[in-house]
Formats: C-alpha cells, sequence, structure tokens
C-alpha cells in the first residue's frame, strides 16, 4: 500500500470515528422520561383572571428589553455579539428603555454598572432545533441539553429539569424553533412567559394554540439583540412593565404578576429617530365585571380580540379604546392593537377560572413502561455505536 493510500485510510478511519462519537454524544443525550400527556381542556370558571388587577394608572410604565446577547468571555462556542453588556446596556438606556438584561447562551453574566441591577437570567439551549428557554433566577447555569430533539417528550423534560432549579422560565422564539406545531404547543407546560412576535407576523397563533389548551403564559416581546450597532434589529420589539424598579425582586412579582404588555416597533429609521420617536401606549387597561376595557394614548387603527383557536372576539376601527364583554363561554381573551406608525401592543390574556384555587393545570405525567423501552433501545443504540468504533480502531 503506498503512502498516500495509507494516509487516505487514516483520514476516513478518524473521520468515522469522529462521525461515530458525534452520533454516540447526541444519543446518550436523548435519554429521559417519556410523558403521558393529558387532553387539552380550555380554560372555565366562575371568575375571569384579570392581569392588570394591580395596574396604577399613575404610575407609568417601564420599557424593558429581556433577550440580549453581549460579549462574553470566553466566549465559548463563539460570541453572538461583538460588545461587552456595557455598551449594549448604554445604548438601550439612550433609546428610553428602564430594564435591560443580559441572557447570554448558558451564561450568567453580570451586570456592567449596577449590582443591585443584577438579574441572574442565561438562555439554555445547545440543541440543532433552537428549543431555546430563559432561565430566571438560577444560581448557576445548567448544561445538559439534549442535542436534537425528536419529541415533545424531550422539550418537556427540559422545562421540567430546568424549573427545578429557576424562578421561571420563558419559551424563546417558538415561531423558529424546529418541530414546532399546534399538536406540540397543546402538550408544553412549565413555562410562564412565552416570547411573541415575528419579523413576518403579528398574529401570535403558538400562542393561541397553548392558550387554547388550558395553559396560561404571559407574553413578552425582545429583540434577542446579537447586534447594537444595527438600528433595524434594535429597540424594535419591547415590554411595559409596571414594577417600582429593575431590582430581580421587583422585575420577578412584576413578570410572574402579569402587569405588562408586548409591543412591535417600528424597525425604520435611523439613531435619532427612535430617540425622538413617542410610541402609542397604554392608558389604562383592566376589568370591570365581566367586561374588558383599555384605552390607549392615541388613535389606533384596529384594535382586535383574539380568544379561543385564535378566533376573533370583536374588531374596531380607528379608536383609542375598546371594550369587550367576556361571555360564559369564552375561555380566554387578549387585545392586539396596530397603529398608524406601525406600533403593535399585545396585551397579557384575561382567562376564565376558579378564584378560590387559581389555575388548575394536570401535569404531564410518566409513561414507565414506555420510558424503559425508550431508553432500553437508546442505550442498545448507543452499544452499537460503541461497538462500531471499536472494530473501526481496530482495523
Amino acid at each position: 500500500m503506498s503512502r498516500l493510500a495509507k494516509i487516505g485510510k487514516a483520514v476516513l478511519k478518524t473521520a468515522g470515528l469522529l462521525a461515530l462519537l458525534a452520533v454516540l454524544v447526541i444519543t446518550i443525550s436523548l435519554a429521559g422520561p417519556v410523558y403521558r400527556f393529558p387532553d387539552p381542556k380550555p380554560f372555565s370558571g366562575p371568575d375571569i383572571f384579570n392581569p392588570y388587577a394591580s395596574l396604577d394608572t399613575t404610575r407609568g410604565w417601564k420599557r424593558a428589553v429581556l433577550h440580549t446577547h453581549t460579549r462574553v468571555k470566553p466566549g465559548w462556542p463563539v460570541n453572538e455579539c461583538p460588545y461587552w453588556p456595557a455598551h449594549v446596556d448604554s445604548v438601550y438606556r439612550s433609546l428610553g428603555y428602564d430594564i435591560v438584561t443580559f441572557s447570554n447562551h448558558n451564561e450568567l453574566t453580570s451586570h456592567p454598572t449596577d449590582s443591585a441591577l443584577q438579574v441572574n437570567v442565561y438562555e439554555h439551549g445547545y440543541n440543532i432545533n433552537k428549543f431555546h428557554l430563559l432561565v430566571f433566577g438560577s444560581k448557576k447555569v445548567i448544561h445538559w441539553d439534549p442535542l436534537l430533539l425528536f419529541t415533545t417528550s424531550q422539550k418537556q423534560f427540559c422545562l421540567n429539569y430546568l424549573g427545578k432549579s429557576a424562578d421561571f422560565i420563558q419559551m424563546n422564539h417558538p415561531y423558529r424553533t424546529l418541530g414546532t406545531s399546534r399538536g406540540e404547543m397543546e402538550k408544553l407546560s412549565g413555562y410562564r412567559i412565552l416570547e411573541l412576535d415575528t419579523s413576518v407576523s403579528t398574529e401570535n397563533e403558538y400562542w393561541d394554540w397553548a392558550l387554547s389548551a388550558g395553559h396560561y403564559s404571559f407574553g413578552f416581546a425582545s429583540d434577542d439583540l446579537h447586534n447594537p450597532d444595527d438600528p433595524a434589529r434594535t429597540a424594535i420589539r419591547c415590554g411595559f412593565i409596571q414594577t417600582p424598579s429593575g431590582r430581580y425582586e421587583d422585575l420577578k412579582a412584576a413578570l410572574l404578576g402579569g402587569c405588562y404588555y408586548a409591543m412591535r416597533v417600528p424597525s425604520g429609521g435611523d439613531w435619532s429617530q427612535k430617540r425622538a420617536a413617542v410610541l402609542p401606549r397604554v392608558v389604562d387597561i383592566g376589568l370591570e365585571g365581566d367586561t374588558i376595557h383599555v384605552a390607549f394614548s392615541e388613535k389606533a387603527d384596529s384594535i382586535r380580540v383574539n380568544g379561543q383557536d385564535h378566533a376573533t372576539l370583536k374588531l374596531v376601527k380607528d379608536t383609542d379604546n375598546c371594550e369587550y364583554v367576556m361571555r360564559l363561554e369564552d375561555p380566554y381573551a387578549r387585545i392586539t392593537a396596530f397603529f398608524p406608525d406601525g406600533s403593535v401592543i399585545y396585551s397579557n390574556p384575561f382567562a376564565r377560572y376558579d378564584a378560590s384555587v387559581g389555575f388548575v393545570s394536570q401535569p404531564p405525567s410518566v409513561n414507565i413502561f414506555l420510558s424503559v423501552l425508550y431508553n432500553l433501545l437508546l442505550l442498545g443504540f448507543a452499544s452499537l455505536l460503541v461497538w462500531l468504533a471499536v472494530k473501526l480502531f481496530k482495523r
């Protein structure tokens, strides 16, 4: 055998071993339970949950972004933003933001200017599917992650496992997570906030899929910032929160209480136009009896009330306010307002429930038989990969 042939054989052998190792690592990461998910059950009850019950119309709103990326050290596997947290923070502050949190991948990032404003939050997920979660309140990063998510049970296991060490979880960008479907959103639970809005749609159908199945969550919109030098991608999505401060305990209480709204902001314009922009805002929102009411600082082109299965319950045009009387057969209702400048405001949902017990959601249970069978199959496949690797190595 020529020297060149020997080198080629060695390269192929090494490549084969690396490929087997990669598949083995992915296979091992997929170990976990198989769940039995309860059937979808719409909200019901004699009372209506009002996320704006604590609203103080004299207090005003604090503009916030929860999902940003910065440069980190050592920046493994890659830095997703060329700038350090201090620069990212200063850009947002110059644009009128009151609260900025840094949610780097698998990294707890220190606040660059004020330790009192430290928010322990990171974006979890190495997986190929981009099933990413914002983990709030964890004291350390959990690096475990199934690298290729094939089933809803694997995603549910992530939510359950991370939830044990977190105060709460936000599910990020479901609209660009590989495999997101109505059936999946009807099953998944364990998150308290859902990231809203897409670059091409304001419908948020995936939110309605979950709400219609009886999984209550609040909605928030953020930039998922990767470059603060790009005005077309910076300060185009945000939330407005009623909270006395950006300190974590205040922020946590506000985010878990629901007194906030999400917003899409027009992406056009330069930095000076962004700084000078006067955005439409919610002046009042709440519930009186069974009547939802909302008022804005300026006229909207249209205000839409969505409910079960993404149905349009009411649509009004060219007005700055709207009322909707929730019927007994309405499991929930949420408001979307579209403004002439391109801004869109999304309210949190009002939902039927029994106030004496709160929202009752039956968690998925572990199917022991299928879990054992599934993990034995994984073990068998992993053993086969090891055997093939040994055979290849000995050749």
